[in-house]
């Protein structure tokens, strides 16, 4: 399997890329790759139950976006809000960096703040004069391929129905289909992973297996373990949910000195840097429900890694000639 960076391209007409949600969330399309048949079907979202059987669990990711991006008073600067550091001590990004250098002092909400440090990834360490809530009147920070401020529709389109742990500043776009009465119909439970600006970051090396991914933070409580492990098929709600199984799985089978049948899960919290792309043998997810993804970008490499790359091209493909709407307010994939 190639490991080629320009390998996991393709060129996608920019009207494609929806710039709002479509009216009802379960509206949305739905692509179905058929993985043992190599063929594709066209449906809806809310037909999604009509794949599954008795003894599936959904595994959805229950993480919350936080209303992370503020502008300076003057309207100059903007920021990303990241990570509280501690009283009166954040990490950010910043748009435009070069007016924010270690020193630069500008305003938000009156309240002075001033660049201490700037990280290697490019992050601002910023203190402020008081110690605020810096998401009091903070916007959604939407992805910046959304060509438009966020505004009030956003602050509930831009959320899962089922979010509920505060920490994310990306949403966990797969879980955005779905309402409250489809939830209720499908056997499910939660796992969080925080969802970090590196899932916007580009894959620079050519060779990708020379790639490092960002750290993100998840947690899987006794509950849901349990359940994981009882099951029949799991089916993963996006890409956030297989890092996270994945991640649990590895560890379990690294802890315990003993064989395991293929999905075996331990309670945990941590931290994940797995990187999934072609060729992975997958320990612990049976079915991935997913939203489009970049070209290029480590998402796309999972799901290659999951559907076979030369599958899932021909897919986009497909979907570019069927007009699917992209990316996180857009169309989803269901792959069986």
């Amino acid at each position: 399997m190639t490991a080629q960076l320009s390998d996991y391209d393709y060129d996608l007409p920019r009207e494609l890329i929806a710039q709002r949600p479509v009216q009802r969330r379960e509206e949305s399309r739905m692509i179905v790759l058929h993985r043992d048949q190599q063929t594709i079907d066209h449906r809806r979202f809310r037909e999604l139950k009509m794949f599954l059987r008795p003894d599936d669990l959904l595994v959805l990711n229950d993480t919350r976006v936080l209303p992370a991006r503020r502008f300076s008073d003057d309207r100059a600067i903007e920021f990303l809000f990241l990570e509280r550091l501690g009283p009166k001590r954040w990490k950010c990004l910043v748009r435009p960096g070069r007016k924010m250098r270690i020193g630069a002092v500008t305003k938000i909400d009156g309240v002075s703040l001033r660049v201490e440090e700037i990280t290697d990834g490019g992050e601002r360490i910023v203190t402020l004069d008081e110690d605020v809530d810096v998401y009091a009147g903070g916007s959604m920070p939407l992805p910046p391929y959304i060509n438009r401020a966020s505004d009030d529709k956003d602050a509930a389109r831009y959320q899962t129905v089922f979010a509920r742990a505060f920490g994310a500043v990306a949403a966990p776009t797969a879980g955005l289909h779905f309402t409250p009465e489809i939830l209720h119909k499908i056997p499910h439970t939660f796992v969080t992973l925080h969802v970090g600006p590196g899932t916007f970051l580009p894959v620079r090396s050519e060779n990708i297996a020379e790639h490092r991914m960002h750290s993100e933070r998840f947690s899987i409580s006794p509950e849901a373990a349990n359940r994981i492990n009882n099951a029949r098929r799991i089916i993963a709600v996006g890409t956030t949910v297989v890092r996270v199984l994945e991640t649990a799985a590895a560890k379990t089978r690294r802890l315990k000195a003993v064989a395991f049948r293929k999905r075996q899960i331990e309670p945990q919290s941590g931290e994940t840097e797995l990187f999934i792309y072609p060729p992975y043998d997958f320990r612990a997810v049976d079915v991935l429900l997913t939203n489009f993804h970049l070209p290029r970008s480590t998402l796309l490499m999972l799901v290659s890694a999951f559907a076979g790359r030369e599958f899932l091209l021909r897919a986009y493909e497909e979907a570019i000639r069927e007009r699917y709407r992209f990316y996180s307010y857009g169309d989803c994939m269901l792959i069986l």
